[in-house]
């Protein structure tokens, strides 16, 4: 079991979503405490160390610290603006 760690940027990210998308993605960010390595939904991204998962129209970026057992969540932002 893994320690979910959120961000102050991703926390006013999930703060701003309608309850019904938050209460999607928030079910998804709580299944990386069982397994942050979900196949085929987790992907890493080029040229860094971060991964990311897809919820419908939007994108959670996320690291995993192994040694400590910690997932840290970056962003959760809709798709198109993610990755800027």
């Amino acid at each position: 079991m893994y320690r979910l760690v959120i961000k102050k940027p991703a926390m006013k990210e999930l703060d701003a979503l309608a309850d019904e998308q938050f209460s999607i993605i928030d079910a998804a960010i709580l299944l990386l405490k069982e397994n942050p390595y979900p196949h085929p939904a987790s992907i890493k991204l080029k040229g860094e160390e971060k991964r990311r998962i897809r919820v419908g129209a939007f994108r959670v970026i996320y690291t995993v610290d192994e040694a400590d057992k910690i997932v840290t969540i970056h962003r959760v932002r809709h798709r198109k603006d993610v990755y800027r």
